[in-house]
């Protein structure tokens, strides 16, 4: 499109290129009627607070109105306020039609937003894990009235993750929220979710099931390629030789803040698809989501991980990684009020747990290493957890029929068989546990389905050793066989 501006004279402040979407969407797009002067747009535009600059789109050549006009704001508040009051108004008595007025397009958007957008309406916050849905509506609703409030909670406990989403009736009230707000909240426009990545979990089980049967997943695991895994493991190389001396450069990181969540920023924008496929390289990743930062064009999201050994690991491995090339993306931790301390110490253990049970898969016959004092397998095999387990129940006898088969996925590396026994007949009523040759998968029978059912809900999604466990029912056996499965 062909298009000059036109500024007042009234000279002032006029945004450079770079800065026509700072802070994003405090710019309005304007349909009106070719003969509407500049004039008449800043004064009718005005009582919304400061303009920064007012384009009026003109022909190349004849240097006429084409009916389309820009006005840039301070604020966003007062771009969205500006829309909600204007659109459908007549600027003046000898126009017979109304102005159409929307927040215009800018370079994370894909299109010109209007009043009814729930990209405009809906913010990101993160807040306390103590807030409740009416503790999260009762510090925002000064801002305006708020559609409904909702806190991410985890799917296995319940428990909330420190984030949520507040949804107002007008695009003005909640940026009025991102403008006033304490900073601690960080609230951000929130992004509209990205059903295909929801899925993106599920079908990476669903192929690992396949695979274990026989058959080739379907769908790529990767699904960027093998570019960027193969990128990262060059930057991994490099960084090697470079990682004490890197941390000689931040001789401070003393005192900055360790948890499980990591605040990423790019110069370029990045969709919550291509976040987690960075930060799932590093075993532990528990949720990812991107944001909009209402005062720049960069790319904001959040990651948390089960564990405070992933996130430190991610931290210093991915700070600084170029994605795409020559683009460096920042991490740094999120001070949720955990503490450090207690943090670390759980690290050590799952770090320590994680090396033995590793050395055991490597070498059962190093199994006596894990008993005290070097006595023989009489004693029960050590579990690390902050999983409350029952108490030990016998197992089944080996001909009981199998009423409920789970399915069992270990990350980074299988339990030792001892240690897998000793977890899952503690609900009662097992039959046997066996892993699958060559995967990380191992499968166990139960007698009955209540036994079964115990155990995926206190299993599911916790770290025992070092291991975080994905447990779930089994697929059904195309054939039954009465021949024992391959165990170790």
């Amino acid at each position: 499109m062909d298009e000059a501006g036109s500024c007042a004279s009234g000279g002032g402040f006029r945004p450079g290129v770079d800065s026509l979407d700072e802070p994003p969407n405090s710019r309005i797009f304007l349909v009106i009627s070719k003969y509407t002067p500049e004039s008449v747009l800043r004064e009718r535009f005005s009582p919304f607070g400061e303009i920064q600059d007012i384009w009026v789109v003109r022909d190349k050549h004849t240097k006429e109105s084409k009916g389309i006009a820009f006005v840039k704001f301070a604020r966003s508040s007062q771009a969205c306020r500006a829309m909600e009051e204007m659109h459908g108004q007549c600027l003046s008595p000898s126009d017979t039609k109304p102005i159409k007025v929307f927040i215009a397009q800018s370079r994370s958007s894909g299109s010109h937003r209007d009043v009814e957008d729930e990209e405009l309406t809906r913010i990101f916050v993160m807040i306390p894990k103590s807030y409740t849905e009416e503790d999260l509506r009762e510090k925002f609703k000064v801002y305006g009235d708020i559609e409904y409030c909702s806190i991410i909670k985890n799917k296995v406990t319940g428990e909330s993750k420190g984030l949520g989403y507040v949804r107002y009736l007008k695009p003005s009230q909640a940026a009025q929220a991102i403008e006033n707000c304490d900073r601690s909240f960080r609230a951000i426009l929130a992004e509209p979710k990205n059903k295909a990545s929801e899925s993106s979990e599920q079908d990476y089980y669903s192929n690992m099931r396949q695979e274990t049967l026989g058959h080739e997943p379907r769908v790529n695991m990767f699904p960027f390629g093998k570019n960027l895994k193969i990128c990262f493991l060059f930057y991994i190389v490099g960084e090697q030789q470079s990682e004490f001396s890197s941390f000689d450069k931040n001789d401070n990181r003393g005192q900055e803040a360790i948890s499980k969540r990591l605040s990423v920023v790019s110069r370029v924008p990045f969709t919550e698809e291509q976040l987690f496929s960075i930060f799932d390289i590093v075993p532990g990743l528990e949720y990812c989501e991107v944001q909009r930062d209402p005062y720049s064009n960069y790319g904001h999201g959040v990651v948390q991980y089960f564990n405070v050994a992933s996130a430190i690991y991610a931290k210093y491995k991915l700070h600084g990684f170029q994605y795409p090339p020559g683009n460096r993306i920042g991490v740094s931790f999120i001070d949720d009020g955990s503490n450090a301390t207690d943090l670390l110490r759980k690290m050590a253990t799952q770090m320590v747990a994680a090396q033995l049970a590793s050395m055991v898969w490597n070498n059962p016959s190093q199994q006596q290493f894990l008993q005290f004092g070097g006595s023989s397998g009489s004693q029960l095999p050590q579990i690390q957890t902050d999983v409350v387990l029952p108490s030990c129940k016998k197992k089944a006898p080996p001909e009981t029929p199998v009423k409920e088969r789970l399915f069992i996925v270990f990350n980074p590396h299988p339990l030792p068989l001892d240690v897998l026994e000793d977890i899952f007949c503690r609900f009662g009523n097992l039959i046997e546990v066996y892993l699958v040759s060559g995967k990380n998968v191992g499968y166990a029978k139960y007698a009955d389905r209540i036994s079964a059912n115990d155990a995926i809900t206190t299993l599911h999604g916790k770290i025992l050793n070092g291991v975080r466990l994905k447990v779930m029912l089994a697929d059904s056996p195309r054939e039954e066989s009465n021949k024992r499965q391959r165990t170790y």
